[in-house]
């Protein structure tokens, strides 16, 4: 049955593969339309059956227009054949350093029957797929890129594997592995994860749909390059034209083009049925328990050290300590023995000579992804290891933040308390407890009406029991409100002020840059914050350098949570709703209260970046 419904996925796709292809026979004829008609009026000129003034006017204004219409249509072919269609940002995994990774592919798409991907790849996110890669735009095979790491610099194979073939010989597509499904999940899960994805090589080897798949690529970068900005006014105007085309026969393409694909992809994972079915549900669970870990560790962990200039060096690993603490949390999973026994079967990054090198490599270009960050470390974006984290993350940022807390406050003119003395001048938590706990002001009730006995009003009904005479309206606390506001502002001027690293437009850039690199980055984490969030956390950032240096509490990494402060050893879980019963109500009590259960001091000066 299984082998049925792959076959009928993959004579939809066929199918549709033609209709794409009939779309671009469609614009050829229509091209060559003019020219056969000037071909018909000079034969017959030349053999006295079209004769007379008439004739030659509309021979001379056909052959015009047959050639226009050809110049221009050679100019728009030669636009899409040599424009880059876009490749996916990836790290190159050479078989050399992967043998063992290599042949489980290989081993897979013998299982499958079909042809093996030309080459791996790794992406730093929670997916896997196949990527045609065979353009010659994308580099000449054999091509090689150094890979950073650890243990020196290395050559990797370019993902162009060619290997030297002719080019009329068909190349299979790469394969394309999330870097974190290496970390996390076990040989046999990846395996039955990959499993529909290798599958898809065998529809992909067909040359309908080769060739669909280029003509749309081809359409597709046109119209890239046809936007790129930077362009002459002349130039500007032609390509606007080549642009319009490439639209016009995209949209003629684009619903036969997603049926294509989804034909393909039904065809693959009919086929891939036969493989580890039942391991395959497991393996899935694991997937989203990869995304969530990967998520997590992104935007709590990984985002605080790039905005301070520093990369993770080993984000996936990070992966596997964070759903390993997620498990240990989560008493339902420490109670399943499957779980646990699972840990101990052999992992997935096992498969890499070298994992560390690789997982250096997938967490530099995360960062470049996410957060937009330079392309190679340098002097203001240097990697970091988990154990320096703490110190060279958690209590710079602390610092930093701190700082810029009293900066704002001494341009608003805040004063400094303290005792008399160099402590009066140093920056205290206590200067910013008093002025957020500033009493806010408040409007009074109206006063009661001269009637002794009113008729209910609107109030009453909506609201009965509801004494207006106890009401009192909170206005926006100015304190906080000016506080916020600065914050951003700083922040906003930090950002404006930081160098941003070179991006060459589409089109001009190196021939490493397959992908527009302008638009990173191309995944933000974290929307933008309101001004009192700011707020919420650089208090928190004071609290915990007054922490540190008056009560012996010391930063840490929270691997689900981020950076903590740990006093005593153990996470300091409570300190956020006290902060923002400040912020928010201005009321300092609780925080207080928490200030003096564990010895901090307030009013001692702290030390900041």
């Amino acid at each position: 049955m299984s082998g049925t419904g792959a076959e009928a996925g993959a004579r939809s796709a066929r199918a549709r593969a033609l209709a794409v292809l009939r779309v671009r026979s469609r614009a050829t004829a229509l091209a060559l339309l003019p020219a056969a008609a000037a071909v018909i009026l000079l034969a017959g000129g030349t053999t006295g059956h079209l004769t007379g003034a008439g004739w030659d006017v509309a021979r001379g204004i056909v052959t015009a227009c047959a050639v226009v219409v050809l110049l221009a249509a050679a100019g728009i072919a030669l636009v899409v054949a040599r424009a880059r269609p876009a490749v996916s940002p990836t790290v190159p995994v050479a078989e050399e350093t992967a043998p063992d990774l290599y042949r489980l592919v290989r081993d897979l798409a013998d299982r499958l029957d079909v042809p093996a991907p030309s080459a791996i790849a790794l992406t730093p996110d929670c997916d896997s797929w196949l990527e045609d890669r065979t353009h010659p735009a994308h580099g000449p095979p054999g091509a090689r890129r150094r890979i950073s790491g650890p243990g020196g610099s290395r050559a990797a194979d370019g993902l162009d594997a060619s290997g030297g073939k002719s080019p009329d010989t068909p190349v299979a597509p790469v394969l394309v592995i999330g870097s974190p499904f290496l970390w996390w999940m076990r040989v046999g899960e990846l395996r039955a994860v990959l499993a529909p994805v290798v599958a898809g090589t065998g529809p992909s080897a067909h040359p309908d749909i080769a060739a669909a798949r280029r003509f749309v690529r081809g359409l597709d970068a046109a119209v890239a390059v046809a936007a790129a900005p930077g362009r002459g006014p002349l130039t500007r105007t032609v390509l606007a034209g080549v642009g319009r085309v490439a639209r016009l026969m995209l949209s003629g393409c684009r619903v036969h083009a997603g049926e294509m694909e989804r034909g393909v992809a039904a065809a693959a994972a009919e086929r891939a049925q036969t493989v580890d079915y039942g391991l395959r549900i497991v393996a899935q669970e694991q997937v989203g328990l990869a995304y969530a870990g990967w998520d997590r560790l992104l935007t709590r962990v990984a985002l605080p050290a790039w905005r301070m200039g520093r990369w993770p060096s080993r984000l996936d690993a990070g992966v596997v300590a964070a759903l390993t603490e997620l498990s240990r949390r989560d008493r339902l999973a420490a109670q399943n023995g499957a779980f646990a026994s699972r840990l101990g079967e052999r992992p997935a990054c096992d498969l890499l000579e070298e994992p560390g090198v690789v997982d250096e490599a997938a967490s530099l270009l995360a960062a470049r992804l996410f957060h937009g960050g330079p392309a190679e470390p340098g002097p203001d974006w240097a990697p970091v290891d988990w154990q320096e984290y703490p110190d060279e993350v958690v209590d710079r940022k602390w610092r930093a933040d701190a700082a810029r807390l009293h900066r704002v406050l001494d341009a608003l003119g805040v004063h400094r308390p303290g005792p008399s003395g160099p402590a009066a001048h140093g920056p205290t938590l206590a200067r910013v407890l008093d002025h957020l706990a500033a009493a806010p002001e408040t409007i009074p009730a109206p006063d009661a009406a001269p009637d002794p006995d009113p008729a209910p009003g609107p109030a009453d009904e909506l609201a009965p029991g509801f004494d207006l005479e106890d009401d009192e309206t909170t206005l926006p606390r100015p304190e906080a409100d000016a506080l916020a506001a600065g914050i951003s502002a700083e922040l906003a001027r930090e950002e404006q002020a930081r160098p941003a690293p070179p991006a060459p437009t589409a089109g001009q850039g190196p021939a490493e840059a397959l992908w527009d690199e302008g638009a990173l980055p191309l995944f933000p984490l974290q929307p933008p914050r309101t001004g009192r969030d700011l707020l919420a956390d650089h208090v928190v950032a004071m609290v915990c350098c007054a922490a540190v240096d008056t009560a012996g509490a010391a930063p840490g990494l929270d691997w689900l949570d981020g950076p903590s402060l740990l006093v005593d050893g153990e996470r300091a879980a409570d300190l956020v709703p006290r902060v923002l019963s400040l912020v928010e109500d201005g009321d300092p009590a609780p925080l207080r209260a928490w200030l003096t259960t564990l010895g901090i001091r307030p009013e001692k000066p702290v030390r900041l970046v």
